[in-house]
Parts: C-alpha cells; structure tokens; sequence
C-alpha cells in the first residue's frame, strides 16, 4: 500500500485523554474506525461503549458517517503533512429497555383529603 493512502488518526476521548495514534488506509470506513474504538477502550473509564453505535465521530465540527471513509474525511483545508488527524469521541449509550414512568397514584381508602400522590413505577 503507498504511503501515501495511509492516515494516522487519534482519537480524543470524552475526558481529555487520546487512544492512538492508529495509522489506517484512507479507504477504510468510519464503521471500521468505531469497532477498533469499541475493542481498544481503555481500562477503567466511567463510560464504556458496548457497541460501535454507541459511538460518533467527529472531525472538523462535522459527525463522521458510518459509510464514508477516511479518505472522504480528510481535512477540508489540505493535507496534513506529517500530522495526526484528531477525532473526537462521544459515546451515547443506548437506551435500556426499561422505562421509568411517573403516574398518579389512586387516591387513599377512605378520601380524606383532595391530595394526589405520585408513585414511581417501571414498564418493562
């Protein structure tokens, strides 16, 4: 492969700290790029992807595509010579099957009063 299709990339990570740099062929996918996220997750971090996606990517202000590659997402102002291409990570975990929902709760036996209470309970 030339050189010249290679792309080293790093990745920023929600609290400051990067993984990488990672050298890629400019035709891999940003697909390709989340699933290496997903198994290369740093130890010990409060918020862990499951799944790549849980994952978006962004890169000059813009959230990365699933089907486009590294060579579409190159900088807009040139190329970087010699550089690192920094991607940024947000990781949105998915929504559990399980909702919390608040209703009201039958008034008292025997009505004493006009007050409702609410009561938390959960849908599966």
């Amino acid at each position: 492969m030339p050189e010249e299709d290679l792309v080293d990339i790093k990745f920023r990570l929600f609290d400051g700290s990067d993984m990488g740099p990672f050298r890629y062929s400019s035709a891999s996918t940003i697909e390709m790029l989340k699933e290496r996220i997903v198994s290369d997750w740093p130890k010990g971090k409060t918020v862990v992807p499951k799944v790549a996606n849980e994952i978006k990517l962004i890169s000059f202000g813009k959230i990365l595509e699933n089907n486009k590659t590294v060579g579409q997402c190159k900088a807009p102002f040139g190329e970087l010579t010699g550089g690192v291409m920094v991607m940024h990570v947000v990781v949105q975990p998915s929504l559990t099957k399980t909702k919390t929902v608040i209703q009201p709760a039958p008034p008292p036996e025997p009505p004493s009063s006009s007050s409702w209470y609410l009561s938390i309970s959960k849908i599966e």
